[in-house]
This record gives structure tokens, sequence and C-alpha cells, in this order.
């Protein structure tokens, strides 16, 4: 089976707006993962037709992939608004945001520290319950 090379030509017309944006792709390829035309071309003939069978299979695998983003997003977002927000109980202060109140600032004596990992726990849950 060795040198059962094949070999092809694939044409451009840089006047359609695709074929324009698909060499642009190549043109502009990370060289060090793709060293050729031919590897980039691979792989991305095969992540589409893979990607096809998979939405073929599972019609609504497009659907949970955006919802896992929006998920994701939310959570980043969540994430950032705590690390702005004065250390405070998680659960209050979620509440508190939840029905529109300002968060209040508490003395330094009064704060309860909580553990990051139980804060993202906490954020996951309620976003689950939804």
């Amino acid at each position: 089976m060795r040198g059962q090379i094949v070999s092809t030509n694939i044409r451009f017309n840089l006047e359609k707006e695709e074929d324009r944006t698909a060499w642009e792709c190549l043109q502009q390829r990370d060289k060090k993962e793709h060293r050729s035309y031919s590897r980039a071309v691979i792989a991305a003939v095969n992540d589409y037709f893979e990607r096809r069978g998979r939405l073929a299979s599972d019609p609504y695998l497009e659907t949970r992939e955006k919802e896992d983003a929006f998920l994701l997003r939310v959570l980043e977002t969540i994430r950032a608004g705590f690390d702005h927000v004065a250390p405070v109980s998680t659960a209050a202060t979620l509440l508190n945001l939840l029905q529109n109140i300002p968060p209040q600032t508490a003395s330094t004596e009064n704060i309860v520290q909580e553990d990051p990992q139980e804060a993202d726990d906490a954020a996951l849950d309620f976003v689950n319950s939804f």
C-alpha cells in the first residue's frame, strides 16, 4: 500500500465570496498545525463530513452545543460578577440580584469567606434549576 497518492486540483473563483473566504483561510493557516494546503483541506473535509454525519444521527446536537456554549457564557458572567462584588454570602447575593435588590456592602467583621468551589457549585445548581 506504499505510495498510493491521489492528486487533484481545487479551483477558487475569487469573485465568489465563499471561494475567496476559503482561499484567504488557506493563506492564513497556522503552518505549524497544517504544514501544507493538503493537510488543511483534508482536516476541513473530514471535520465537515464527520459533523454532518453526527447531525444526521442526532438532529438536536447543534441545539445542545449552542445551549452549552450559552451556559458557559452565563457561568463566566456570574463568576466575573462575583469577582467584583464584595465577598459576602453567595446565596444572599444571588437572591438579592434575582429580586433586583442592590447589593449591600458588609463590614469586614461580618464578612463570611466562602470556598470558591462552593460558590461555583451553588451557581451551577442555580442554573441547572432552570
